[in-house]
This record gives C-alpha cells, structure tokens and sequence, in this order.
C-alpha cells in the first residue's frame, strides 16, 4: 500500500465512512448575498509581482530557506489554497518513509477547513502531518467560517493559535468591543509567527514578552530558538511574517479607533438602502470616499503623503539589504580563513538581530500606510547593527589576514539563486509534476483557482 493510500484510508477519505460537512462559504449566500458576493470579487484581485526578482538581494538574505525559492505578492483571498498550494515554499511530497515534508501548518490561514481538520485530529497531529497530506481536505478558501460562526453574522476567533496569543497580550476575544474583535479576525492570520518545534511545528505566536519586534526577539534570544542556519554567514536566522496586526496595534489608526475592518472593508448601501460591509478587503486608497474621508480632507494629499512613505522605506531598506548581504558573505570570508566560533558569535548576532529587524519592517504588507515611523525606526537599527556586525568582522579579517571578500552576482533572481547554490531547475520540475500528477487530479477545484503555476 502506498503511503499516499494509507493516508487516505486513515482519514476516511475512501471507503463511506461519513465525514464531516466542510466550513462551507456558500451556506452564508443565503442570508448574506451582498457581502458573499462582494467576497467573490476577490478573485478579482490577480495581481503579483516576483518580489525576488525585484529585490535579488533578498535571495541572499533568506538563503537556505523557502524564501529564497519564490516570494510574491499575495492575491484576493478566493486565491489562498491555490496560492499556497502552487508556491514553492509548501515543496512536495516526502519521497521516502525517512524524509518529511514540509509541516501542515502551512495550511493553517489558508482556509477555514482547517479548524474543522485540527478538532478532529487535535492541533499538534495536524501539525504533524506533512503538508501535501491535507490537500484533499482544503476545499474552501478563506472566507465566511474564518471571521464567522456557522451561518451567523456573528464574530469569533476559530484558530487556537490566536485566542492563545490574544489571551497573552491581555486581548480575550470574548471581553473586546465589536470593533475590536473584528481586528482580531483578521489579526488571526494577518501577524507573526513560526512553527513550535517541541509541539510538532504547531503554529504559535509568539507574544510571551509582548508584540514588538525588540520583544519578540528576546523571546526568541531567551529560547535559543532559530529557524535556519543561514548557509553563507552560518548566522542562526528569524524570520517575521507579515506582523500586520503588531505595526496596527501601535499606529495612529490604532489610536484613532480606526482598524482593519474600517479602512479595508468600508460600509456600503445596498440596492434597499441597508448599510453591509465591503467583504472585497480591497485596498483602502481605492475606496477613499467610504474609508479616508472620515480622517483625511483631501484623496491626493493622502496619496502624496503614502508615495513618500514608501519611498522613505524603500531607500532605507535597500541600504539595510545591501549592508546585510556584505555581512553575510564578510562572515563567509571569515570562516573560510578559519575563525572559529569565539571569534564569531558577536558579528554573527549583530547579523540575526539586523535581519530580524528588517525583515519586521519590511514583511507587513502596507507598512507605508499601517506604521511608516515603526519601519522606519526598525530599519535604522538594523543599520546600525549591521554596520557594527561589518565593523567587527574586519576586526577578525586582520587577525586572519583576509584581503578579499567575493560578494554574489545580484542583477536578478536567477544570478542571486545561482550565487546561494540553488537547483531551481529541480525545484520548479518536482513542483510542477506534483501539481500535473496529483493536485490537478485529485484536489478540490480551489487548489487550481487561477492557475498561477
């Protein structure tokens, strides 16, 4: 028997055992219509840009992670499990029983399947599961069941990872106003995390000593936790992942009351005359009139003020990202002359903590708008320590009388990929036969939505 078989016969999935309904999207287009079909025009919002072949330098930065491989710019929500699905970050099957692929909790924001999944199995055995083994039981995308109780209009937060953590910061769902527990719904998914190792790669975020970036990697310090060693520096590295939800928390949105479900899904009338919300989740600039107006006198003075904010942060972290990639390859030259660990744990540290804090800077999406001033502090810390990382490993390339460091070819994706040893060749192959072989196939339809591979 095939361990893809065994699988499905251990779940169910063959055979008439009954299995329970899926978190449906279309039960709510009943009682719902205007905001069910304002939600299907998110598959509507196709756009994506190669982040990697835009910023090369970022190749370098995460070599030896998922990162390095694929990096893009996300799409409307009806587009999740084919986006997550088709990336080459969730890899392939696992091609032997000693080998294992990547964690299901890759699943975990993807649809409201999942927190259907983790009651029956329990949320460390999901976890424990490779991703490509939970494929067959991702049919919706991220939808009503995510934000809503079934066939309710009624808020909750169905992912155990963020009632854990809302509970932590001293945020209970239950106790918060209707406003800010429409944040948290979207706070579940839209803020950092990693993958707990002694909990089977169970998703956790964590907020033990509080949300900012400086809290979070004294968490992170405290544990000795690190998700990868980098290949180039043998930096032991952090990565954040789109902290939309920790930026918010502290901007002046936050404290003008203003959040997520205001700016991203404005108030609209119906053909009735009835006020519902733009479940679109569109971009706010795009809707001015129903989201800005309240705080904001004039559409183009706001555009004008968000293009310098993006710019402002676009200079800064193009120079943190160069200063980072020097750093990873001086610490390179270093170790190739033979310094030894003594010599290297403070270049290497100032290293993690540079990257840490760009990375939180620069993986929110719509930093500009959320948080400019958080970013732009974040960066110019990690500049700083970036340079003090540079400063010190010249230091140890005097004592090993280091004369020259060869840094990678960064002219684009390819060059970079190529720089970090990367097979991409064998990647995107493996990729493409498993979506051929078996995604196509025998996954639900949501999984080809789009078809971005």
């Amino acid at each position: 028997m095939t361990r893809h078989l065994a699988l499905l016969l251990s779940l169910g999935l063959l055979g008439c055992s009954p299995q329970p309904q899926p978190a449906d999207n279309a039960s709510w287009q009943e009682d719902y219509p205007v905001q069910y079909d304002s939600w299907l025009t998110t598959e509507e919002t196709t756009r994506q840009a190669d982040e990697l072949e835009r910023r090369p330098a970022m190749v370098v930065l995460w070599a030896g992670s998922g990162f390095a491989k694929d990096y893009n710019t996300p799409r409307g929500h009806r587009f999740s499990i084919a986006d997550v699905t088709h990336t080459l970050r969730t890899g392939v099957p696992a091609k032997g029983p000693d080998e294992k692929g990547y964690s299901a909790s890759c699943w975990t924001c993807k649809s409201p399947d999942v927190p259907r999944v983790m009651a029956e199995m329990g949320e460390e055995n999901f976890a424990a599961t490779d991703f490509t083994d939970q494929g067959l039981q991702m049919a919706n995308s991220i939808g009503c069941a995510d934000c809503h109780e079934s066939g309710s209009d009624a808020l909750h937060l169905p992912r155990p990872h963020a009632k854990n953590a809302m509970e932590k910061v001293n945020l209970a769902f239950e106790k918060q106003s209707p406003a800010m527990q429409g944040a948290q719904t979207c706070g579940q998914c839209h803020v950092t995390y990693y993958f707990q190792p002694e909990a089977h790669n169970k998703v956790n975020i964590p907020w033990i000593f509080g949300s900012t970036a400086d809290e979070i990697e004294r968490y992170y310090d405290t544990r000795r936790f690190y998700e990868w060693l980098h290949p180039i520096s043998r930096t032991p590295m952090l990565k954040a992942r789109h902290p939309e939800f920790e930026t918010w928390s502290r901007s002046a949105h936050a404290e003008a009351g203003a959040t997520c479900i205001d700016c991203h899904m404005p108030k609209r009338t119906n053909e009735d005359g009835r006020h519902y919300s733009d479940h679109n989740v569109g971009h706010a600039l795009e809707n001015f009139d129903l989201a800005c107006a309240g705080c904001h006198e004039s559409k183009g003075a706001l555009s004008a003020a968000l293009a310098k904010n993006k710019a402002d942060i676009d200079a800064a972290r193009t120079e943190v990202e160069d200063l980072l990639v020097k750093a990873h390859y001086e610490a390179k030259a270093a170790w190739d002359a033979g310094a030894e660990w003594a010599m290297m744990d403070s270049p290497i540290l100032d290293i993690r903590h540079a990257q840490w804090r760009w990375d939180f800077a620069v993986a929110s999406h719509g930093i500009h708008a959320h948080n400019p001033d958080e970013a732009l502090a974040l960066l110019a810390v990690a500049r700083r320590q970036v340079n003090m990382a540079r400063a010190k490993l010249e230091l140890v390339h005097e004592q090993l009388n280091v004369t020259e460091v060869v840094y990678p070819d960064l002219s684009s994706k390819a060059a970079a990929q190529a720089a970090v040893n990367m097979d991409m060749a064998t990647f995107n192959a493996e990729k493409d036969a498993f979506i051929e072989q078996v995604v196509a196939p025998n996954w639900p339809a949501a999984a080809m939505r789009g078809a971005p591979h």
